[in-house]
Parts: C-alpha cells; sequence; structure tokens
C-alpha cells in the first residue's frame, strides 16, 4: 500500500556542514513533531540539539563534534596533529572498491556506535517521533541506526552524503536491516551492496540540491538561465562556444544571459564547518587584489556559521585596505544559523562561476553547472569525492594560491572551466530532493537516469 503522507521528519545532525545542507533541500516535506519544539524557521530536526534532549545524549554527540572539528583544525601541526589526524581518518577509512568483495563484516566504529544505542542513545528522540510516525528521512547513519534499534513505526531512510561510504553507514545486520538507503549516485549503491544492504533497499536518488538554484524539475529553468550567463564568464574568447555551440543550444537554447543573472567573474570560496583552510581564502583574496581593485573579479568569503572565520575573513580584508577599495566585490557569506547561512549561500550560488572549496558535500553542486577548484582533501570521504570530480570531468585541482591571478585566467582564456561547468551539468545529478520527495511521500520508485553512470 502506497503512503499517503505528504510530510515527514527530516532528521539531521548539527556536525560541521555536510549532513544539515544535504537536509536543507528537503524543508519543505519536513513535518514538526509536537513533542519537540521546532528550531527557528525550519521544522527539520537536529538530532545532537533538539530542545529537550537529555543530558546523557547531548554529552555523547559533543564529544564526537568536539573530536573531529578540533582534529581537522590542528592537522598541520607536526607530529601531535598530523598523528591524531591520522588515527582518526584511518577508523572513518573507506576500503577501495576494487576488486569487488564481501565488506559487510562490522568495523569496530560500528559496533561501538550500537552498544551506545542499546543503552539508551537516541531513545528519547525516537519515543517521541513515535507519538505520531511519518516516514522518517534522516541524513546521519547513527540516527538511522536509533530509529531501527528503538523500534520506530514508521520507514526509515538513511540518505547517503558523499559519493563514497564507509562501512559505518550499513547496519550491524544488514540483511536483517529495514532501513531504506537514498544514494547519492551509483558507486554508494555498489558499495552498499557489498556492506550487505539489500538491493531493493537502495534508491539512487542523487544528492538533494537546493530548489531556487533548480526550478521545477521538469524546466529547471534557474537553473538554464544561470548557467548561460555563467558560461559566458568561463570562457571570454569564447573558445568553448566556437567548439561546442550546438551542445550549448541544445542543452541550454539559444538564449541570451537575462539581465537579473549578468555579473562580473564570481569566485566563491567555502570553509568547512571546522573552519579549516581560512587561510586559503586570504590567499586568494591577496592574489586576486587588483584585479578586485578594478571591478574585474567579485570574490565571495564563505564563513559560514563560524563566527571566528567571519571575523577572521573582516580583519584581513580591512588589513589588506581592502574594505574602503574593493567597492562591493569582496563579500563574506555568514550567519549564526546554519538554516539563515544555507539560504544565503544558495543565493550566492546564482551568480557564482566558480567555487573554490575541499571536495566535501559541495561537490555535488557540480550538477548546477559550477566547476568546482579543488582545495586539499580533509579526510578519506573527500578523497573518493575528489576522485569522482576527476571522473566527471567537473572538477580541478588548485595550483599555488598565490599565482592565482596567472594561472586561473590562463584557464579561463582556454575555454578548459566553461568544459568543467557543462560536465557537471550534463554528467552528476540534480534531482534528488524531487525524487527523495517521490519516494518517501508519493511511495514511488523515483530515481535518477541511467545516463548517469557514476
Amino acid at each position: 500500500m502506497k503512503p499517503n503522507n505528504k510530510k515527514a521528519y527530516v532528521v539531521t545532525v548539527d556536525m560541521g556542514y555536510g549532513h544539515q545542507r544535504a537536509s536543507y533541500p528537503l524543508h519543505d516535506m519536513a513535518s514538526p513533531c509536537a513533542l519537540i519544539p521546532s528550531e527557528g524557521e525550519s521544522h527539520i530536526i537536529s538530532a545532537n540539539t533538539y530542545g529537550g534532549i537529555p543530558r546523557s545524549d547531548r554529552r555523547k554527540w559533543e564529544g564526537g563534534r568536539s573530536l573531529y572539528e578540533t582534529v581537522s583544525r590542528f592537522k598541520n601541526i607536526p607530529l601531535l596533529g598530523t598523528n591524531a589526524f591520522k588515527l582518526m581518518n584511518y577508523l572513518q577509512r573507506i576500503e577501495a572498491f576494487y576488486p569487488r568483495r564481501d565488506l559487510s563484516k562490522p568495523i569496530m566504529q560500528l559496533a561501538q556506535i550500537y552498544k551506545m544505542i542499546q543503552k539508551g542513545w537516541g531513545k528519547d528522540l525516537i519515543t517521541k517521533l513515535n507519538s505520531d510516525p511519518l516516514p522518517y528521512v534522516t541524513t546521519f547513519f547513527s540516527t538511522a541506526f536509533m530509529a531501527e534499534v528503538h523500534g520506530y513505526k514508521g520507514e526509515i531512510y538513511c540518505l547517503c552524503t558523499d559519493t563514497d561510504i564507509s562501512r559505518a553507514w550499513a547496519p550491524l545486520d544488514p540483511k536483517k536491516s529495514k532501513i531504506k538507503y537514498l544514494a547519492p549516485n551509483k558507486r554508494v549503491r555498489e558499495r552498499l551492496m557489498l556492506y550487505g544492504v539489500k538491493a531493493a533497499n537502495i534508491f539512487v536518488t542523487g544528492f538533494p540540491l537546493p530548489k531556487e538554484n533548480i526550478g521545477t524539475q521538469k524546466t529547471i529553468q534557474i537553473l538554464k538561465e544561470t548557467l548561460r550567463c555563467r558560461l559566458e564568464n568561463l570562457d571570454p574568447r569564447g573558445v568553448y562556444h566556437k567548439k561546442y555551440h550546438h551542445t550549448i543550444a541544445h542543452h541550454l537554447g539559444n538564449k541570451k544571459c537575462l539581465p537579473k543573472y549578468k555579473h562580473p567573474l564570481t569566485i566563491t570560496f567555502a570553509v568547512g564547518g571546522a573552519g579549516a583552510q581560512k587561510d586559503l581564502g586570504i590567499a586568494i583574496l591577496k592574489s586576486l587584489h587588483d584585479k578586485i581593485d578594478k571591478k574585474e573579479v567579485v570574490l565571495n568569503l564563505v564563513a559560514g556559521s563560524r563566527q571566528d572565520v567571519y571575523r577572521y575573513f573582516q580583519e584581513e580584508v580591512k588589513r589588506l585596505h581592502l574594505e574602503k577599495s574593493h567597492g562591493g566585490c569582496v563579500n563574506i557569506i555568514y550567519d549564526e544559523s546554519k538554516y539563515a547561512y544555507f539560504q544565503k549561500f544558495n543565493q550566492v550560488m546564482l551568480t557564482t562561476d566558480l567555487l573554490w572549496t575541499k571536495p566535501s558535500e559541495l561537490s555535488f553542486y557540480s550538477a548546477l553547472g559550477i566547476p568546482v577548484i579543488m582545495a586539499p582533501t580533509i579526510g578519506s570521504q573527500e578523497d573518493f569525492n575528489r576522485e569522482w570530480l576527476h571522473d566527471i570531468g567537473s572538477g580541478v585541482e588548485q595550483e599555488d594560491p598565490k599565482y592565482t591571478h596567472e594561472w586561473l585566467f590562463d584557464w579561463l582564456d582556454s575555454g578548459w572551466l566553461a568544459q568543467a561547468a557543462m560536465e557537471g551539468y550534463l554528467d552528476a545529478p540534480r534531482n534528488g530532493a524531487y525524487h527523495i520527495e517521490d519516494i518517501v511521500l508519493k511511495g514511488k520508485r523515483s530515481e535518477i537516469e541511467e545516463g548517469h553512470l557514476l
């Protein structure tokens, strides 16, 4: 029997940005729970910060989050920092995919998670949601396991947030589990099957991207309009247009760039949730100083919801005497609310030509036709995201940031970045939010097109 629910519980965790960024595009389908206070504008439930969470549960969550952020920030400190990061990365590692083999044996991390859950971790949350069981969609593996162990009465869906995943994402006993997986790409489906998850419990939906950057599922009009403008900026000499004008016309039409989306070459640099790599943003700012002064380049520095990074960017812009001379060509994107930050970030993406960031969950934003300049990775999952971006042709490795003013414009003149934009648009799945709504709310088996190979 197909469910007729028009809403679902959308459950995430406040750890970095990846899990909450994945849940944000699902806010339209998120239902409040009468026993849990809504947080701000959204009915999305944060499993580690919701109102009324038991102290014991909060302590368990905070221990894991603070450890991750501390180790990520101090990764480059000799000996202590590098060794601590190596240990954490080893425990979270993703095994090589080939040769295909049975990888269903639980890892130590998974056994520890289940032990805490069996002792009551997460029971308060699931008991409250069970007062009115709706479909349950979560962007974190531990919260999916909590629902199953504590007897959640509705359907349980787990949304994976990277291009490949570790064994920690699959249940302790995958063959007996009722958890259904929403996979962002086909590799994650194949990986889950190696971990022992039944094929019938896996839906390849694509990563949920913000609807305000796409438009409707049928027309994707906003995406097409912004990409037309982006291609003009990424191909100043018309090299790509001359060679592939038929491809552009076939997929985007022959319309001109709309005035509301016209803009100078715009680069958005985004730091991760732990605040690492903020110095890289300032290195880019220094290199592009002259072009910013001439209003030839706009640079968006994304501080996210971290006030320390926001203040750092403010101080550096002031120190470089750019606060008076940049004429609106340097913007710092910040909000203390992550929900509001995601809204601001998505607005900025409408006029972003290049996204410069480590290959996090933002790798999936290449589907919007935005090339990704990849900063160094932090963690095993980002190594796999990096490979995926290379494979689909929409990600390029950064050169020395000190010389951005040289190499970046050589790339633009060659048309290479325009090609990367189109590769992302053509080969990365974009309609994840719509597919997830179809599956969870309408009972359809809605998946990405067969043309998507990765």
